[in-house]
């Protein structure tokens, strides 16, 4: 998609200006106002205020995980299992549902006032958790803190916004690690905070690390988005002149929804479907990102009883296992900023078409291939009783290969949809959520009904089939994004 196009559904509308004035845009020469000519030094420092808020969240998400059945007999006064996974399981669900407004409000009001909107409604999310008395308040507020997580769905955009499509690989890959050193320090930490000082403590800390994070974004992060940003141009250039004919593409679009918060409701719900339904691309990507990212939650879900009954681990030594799987995930980010860019420049230079999104994927194409090898390795060494180390190597090699697929993955997104890249990865997201939560319920029937390697190999010989998926998108992926108007380069 040019990155010039207009915004959602009028993408395709004529752009019109004054018959003897060009439209209001960025200064070829050079412009100030123009994120893509930002200074590189302040370029990092948003992509490591938005890591850091990456961080808290997962930090926040996960870090229960560990006293969840702790949690759940405190306020309840007994035992309670399903108590104790809603009040889990619940996150994911408003993680679903959240990015269906928080995507494209930020493509129409931009990117700085939705993401500090929602950081508040976040920290009001953890701070009602951490004062929680019942377990359906805490059910309750854990659901709208997972409803408002803005870091998710729009921190692949904004890197989009302020990095050129060649030099994306290395920020893609900072705030992918971000959220997985979140999950990992976050269980290892949990426990002794939660035996020392309660597992309140773990939420208030929580909510002191996103309190900071929205200090941050409130004084230093500016307006990334093209479209608000031109927008403000041109009203200072009609306030400036006292001319009403100084106008930018998206003008037009903005008044015709009349200021009407209900309009722009409806069509933040709209348009993310409306781009899923209109791309093939969109449709097999988040079907093939749904599967691996759902990995995760298998592992967080099966890996605690593995080591408990089969190497008799200690609730510590297991939440510190988790600290493997983050190792791998680093590899695998620290492979994808060596060669991401790497291959995408060269693969456009040695085939003379200029770069395309698809040269974002050699690297997912690999990790697809290998992950059915580590897949069954995970399910197989602890049900024929194999060292722990090598049980360990496995979980590592689990997050080398997801970060290996999801990267690039993520990375084609942002580069074949631009503009619509929130709401391409609002629906990434809702289809990752949704296989985050269901994949990880059957593998307990699965692995019940023919034991723990075959349920494994059964999933690694489902990884195989899907292996096709990335290499087609990469081989046909051009010609399908032409029959999108969401994804077509014009």
């Amino acid at each position: 998609m040019e990155e010039t196009q207009p915004l959602l559904a009028q993408a395709h509308a004529p752009q019109v200006g004054h018959a003897d004035r060009p439209l209001v845009d960025f200064d070829p020469a050079g412009d100030p106002d123009n994120p893509l000519e930002w200074q590189n030094t302040y370029k990092r420092g948003v992509i490591l205020l938005l890591a850091f808020m990456a961080f808290t969240v997962t930090f926040t998400c996960i870090g229960i995980v560990p006293v969840a059945e702790q949690i759940a007999l405190d306020l309840e006064g007994k035992e309670s299992k399903s108590a104790s996974i809603l009040v889990v399981t619940v996150w994911e669900l408003g993680e679903a549902a959240g990015p269906l407004l928080i995507a494209p409000l930020s493509e129409i009001y931009g990117r700085y006032p939705v993401f500090n909107f929602v950081n508040l409604f976040f920290i009001l999310g953890v701070v009602l958790s951490a004062c929680s008395q019942t377990t359906n308040l805490l059910i309750f507020s854990r659901f709208i803190t997972g409803l408002a997580v803005a870091s998710n769905v729009l921190n692949p955009s904004i890197v989009g916004d302020i990095f050129p499509s060649e030099s994306r690989g290395s920020a893609m890959s900072l705030i992918m690690l971000a959220p997985l050193l979140g999950g990992a320090i976050g269980p290892a930490i949990s426990g002794a905070i939660a035996e020392s000082m309660g597992w309140r403590t773990i939420l208030w800390i929580s909510a002191a690390m996103a309190t900071v994070c929205e200090i941050l974004f409130f004084t230093l992060f500016r307006e990334t988005y093209k479209v608000p940003i031109l927008q403000r141009k041109a009203a200072r250039l009609r306030k400036e002149s006292q001319d009403e004919s100084f106008k930018c593409a998206w003008d037009t679009e903005v008044s015709g929804m009349n200021g009407s918060w209900w309009s722009a409701l409806r069509l933040s719900i709209k348009v993310p479907i409306t781009i899923l339904l209109d791309s093939t691309v969109l449709q097999i990507m988040s079907f093939y990102g749904a599967f691996v990212f759902a990995f995760y939650y298998i592992l967080a879900t099966t890996l605690p009883t593995i080591l408990r009954e089969n190497y008799g681990f200690t609730p510590s030594m297991i939440g510190s296992s988790f600290l493997c799987f983050s190792i791998g995930a680093t590899a695998g980010i620290i492979l994808n900023n060596m060669f991401l860019d790497k291959i995408y420049i060269n693969m456009g230079k040695s085939r003379g078409r200029g770069a395309q999104p698809e040269y974002r994927l050699p690297l997912s194409v690999c990790g697809a291939i290998v992950m059915p090898l580590v897949v069954a390795l995970y399910g197989c060494v602890p049900s024929i009783h194999g060292p722990i180390y090598l049980m360990l190597l496995s979980v590592s090699l689990l997050g080398l290969v997801m970060m290996t697929i999801f990267v690039p993955l993520s990375s084609y997104i942002v580069d074949a949809f631009g503009l619509h890249s929130a709401s391409a990865m609002t629906m990434m997201l809702l289809s990752r959520c949704l296989g985050g939560t269901l994949l990880p319920l059957a593998v307990p029937a699965v692995t019940m009904a023919v034991g723990l390697g075959y349920a494994f190999l059964i999933l690694a010989a489902i990884c195989v089939i899907l292996i096709p998926f990335p290499m087609l998108i990469m081989r046909y992926g051009n010609l399908w994004r032409e029959r999108s108007v969401y994804s077509r380069t014009e």
